[in-house]
C-alpha cells in the first residue's frame, strides 16, 4: 500500500476516467482567514490538506480514493474587519462549491465527500450536497473534520470546559500548526485565564447566537492558544485522520 495518496492533479484525464467510475473523490475546502495575532491566515487548510490526504491513505485499503486539490478560500465575511482575510460571500462560496462538485459529477464520479476545515463552511457545504444529490444519481456527503472525531477529541482535551474543539486559534489550531509547519510558529500567543474565555461571546446549549461584535468582543480567536504544544498538535491529528479514514471507509462500502 503507498503512503502517498492519489491526487486529481497528479492523474491526467484518462486515468481519471477510468477510476471514477468505482472511486471515492475527496474534495477538502479550508479558509484563508485571520487567525488572531498571533496564527497564520493558512491554519485552516494546512489542517484540512493534512488531514484529508492522510485519512485517504489510511482508508486505502477499503477502495480506490481519489483527492481534490484543496480550496484554499471560503466563507469567511465574519474575520474580514480584521484584515488578513480573503473570502467568499455565502453566495458566491455555495456558487463555487456547487461547481466544481458538478464538475465532479461530470468527471464521472459518483461518490464525493466534501471534507471542510472552517466553521464558516460547514453550513453551504451541506446544503450543496442535498441540493445536488436530488438532481443527480450520486452520493455526496459534506461534513467538517471535526465531526466524527469530536467525542474522541473532548476526551483529550485537557483545556479549559467552556471551549471544546475545535475553536479558533486556539489552544486547539495553534496546536495544530505547531506540530505541522513547525516552521510558521505562532507570534507571541496570547494567554487567557479560564475566567476570561468563559466571558467570551457564546452562544446556548442547542441554539446559536448570532452578534454583531462575536467576534471582534474576542479579538478574533477563542479560548487560549498560549497552551498550545506541537504534541497536543500531533495527538490532535491523529484522532482527527483516524476518525476521517472511518467514514471514508464506511463511503467506499455504501
Amino acid at each position: 500500500m503507498s503512503d502517498r495518496p492519489i491526487l486529481f492533479n497528479e492523474l491526467t484525464r484518462t486515468q481519471l476516467r477510468a477510476l471514477a467510475p468505482d472511486s471515492l473523490v475527496v474534495l477538502p475546502v479550508g479558509a484563508t482567514e485571520q487567525h488572531g495575532p498571533h496564527l497564520v491566515t493558512g491554519t485552516d487548510t494546512f489542517a484540512i490538506e493534512h488531514i484529508a490526504r492522510a485519512a485517504a491513505v489510511r482508508a486505502a485499503d477499503a477502495g480506490s480514493i481519489v483527492v481534490a486539490p484543496t480550496l484554499p478560500y471560503g466563507s469567511s465575511d465574519h474575520h474580514l474587519v480584521f484584515g488578513g482575510t480573503l473570502s467568499f460571500s455565502t453566495q458566491t462560496y455555495y456558487a463555487v462549491i456547487r461547481d466544481l462538485v458538478t464538475s465532479l459529477i461530470t468527471d464521472g464520479f459518483g461518490k464525493m465527500l466534501i471534507v471542510n476545515g472552517h466553521g464558516g463552511n460547514h453550513e453551504i457545504i451541506q446544503l450543496v450536497a442535498r441540493d445536488l444529490a436530488l438532481t443527480h444519481p450520486v452520493q455526496i456527503g459534506a461534513l467538517s473534520y471535526w465531526q466524527p472525531a469530536q467525542d474522541r477529541l473532548d476526551a483529550v482535551w485537557s483545556g479549559t470546559p467552556a471551549q471544546r474543539p475545535p475553536g479558533h486559534a486556539g489552544e486547539f489550531e495553534t496546536s495544530l500548526v505547531l506540530h505541522l509547519r513547525p516552521d510558521l510558529p505562532p507570534v507571541d500567543p496570547p494567554s487567557r485565564t479560564d475566567v476570561e474565555i468563559a466571558a467570551l461571546p457564546k452562544s446556548g446549549r442547542g441554539w446559536r447566537l448570532e452578534r454583531n461584535d462575536g467576534w471582534t468582543g474576542m479579538n478574533g480567536f477563542t479560548d487560549n492558544p498560549a497552551a498550545a504544544t506541537a504534541e497536543s498538535g500531533e495527538r490532535f491529528l491523529e484522532i482527527a485522520v483516524d476518525a476521517l479514514a472511518g467514514v471514508m471507509r464506511e463511503f467506499l462500502a455504501t
